[in-house]
């Protein structure tokens, strides 16, 4: 496997980076999760945008411009022959010392991986995820802003942790006033009287581009959508539940604190929304050759 390293293409065993980066030390970076499906990059230039907003937001400095980081991804990609694949592009601060300050950063590190990935086995996508609710509450908004996505996951991966102990995949988190915000790695929807609900991303949510997606999908499919604030009780009642996110795409939740979620099957909305994301991700992005 070659990793992208800031301009070169390295075998992963190569592929080493400082221990004073502060990517490493401090979680000071950003990155993007994204998807190639048969010789599509999806959805590209959103997340290409997304990661450049997210730098911005941190005042880190990207030393290659969206063209050029496009190049590099297609340049991975080709290079290890994947016509479809899961792609992690990292931009750390950069090595400097153990202070925090980002000032002793001269560079910024980059690297790409493209990579294949199943984040749940295929059962799930069959049967539904059973998913609890986190008692590790979400970064409150003002401290941290979940339209950044940063290098700093300790947050969900705390949550994740419950999740696991409790025999899960996934487990919701809430706001610090108990609103959900979203799932450790993915945005969550529910299904109600036919219409497709989600938090609005200023409780503590990360505007995901598959959630985007599924969003724009909603009116195609004749389904009514709207972002409103939600309490745990809400979700219970719901008709279907599902989550979604670049490396898990649409998934099913059938089961939420071992409470049946409509009649604990993949519902018909759902599935409707899987079809039509499916059928995107065959057409809404940019194109490589191998």
């Amino acid at each position: 496997m070659l990793i992208y390293l800031n301009g070169k293409l390295v075998e992963k065993e190569k592929a080493l980076i400082s221990v004073f980066d502060h990517g490493l030390l401090y979680g000071d970076g950003v990155f993007e999760g994204i998807r190639s499906y048969d010789g599509l990059i999806f959805k590209m230039k959103e997340h290409i945008d997304r990661l450049y907003r997210s730098a911005d937001a941190i005042q880190l400095k990207i030393p290659l411009t969206k063209d050029e980081m496009t190049k590099a991804v297609i340049e991975t990609l080709k290079a290890n022959k994947l016509n479809g694949a899961y792609i992690r592009l990292v931009v750390t601060r950069g090595p400097g010392d153990l202070g925090l300050d980002p000032r002793k950063c001269k560079a910024a590190t980059i690297f790409i991986i493209t990579d294949k990935i199943a984040l749940y086995p295929k059962e799930f996508y069959q049967k539904g995820l059973q998913i609890i609710t986190a008692k590790t509450k979400r970064n409150l908004v003002a401290a941290l802003d979940p339209r950044i996505k940063s290098l700093n996951y300790l947050n969900n991966i705390l949550a994740k942790i419950e999740a696991i102990k409790a025999g899960t995949e996934e487990a919701i988190m809430l706001s610090y006033n108990g609103y959900i915000t979203e799932c450790t790695g993915d945005n969550i929807f529910m299904v109600k009287d036919g219409s497709l609900i989600t938090p609005p991303a200023d409780v503590g949510a990360l505007e995901g581009i598959t959630r985007d997606a599924v969003i724009k999908l909603s009116g195609h499919a004749g389904v009514g959508f709207e972002e409103k604030m939600l309490k745990m009780d809400e979700l219970y009642s719901a008709d279907e539940v599902f989550l979604t996110g670049t490396a898990a795409e649409i998934i099913p939740v059938t089961a939420i604190d071992k409470k049946k979620i409509g009649d604990g099957k993949p519902g018909r909305t759902t599935l409707k929304l899987w079809e039509e994301f499916r059928k995107l991700t065959k057409t809404d992005g940019v194109r490589y050759d191998l």
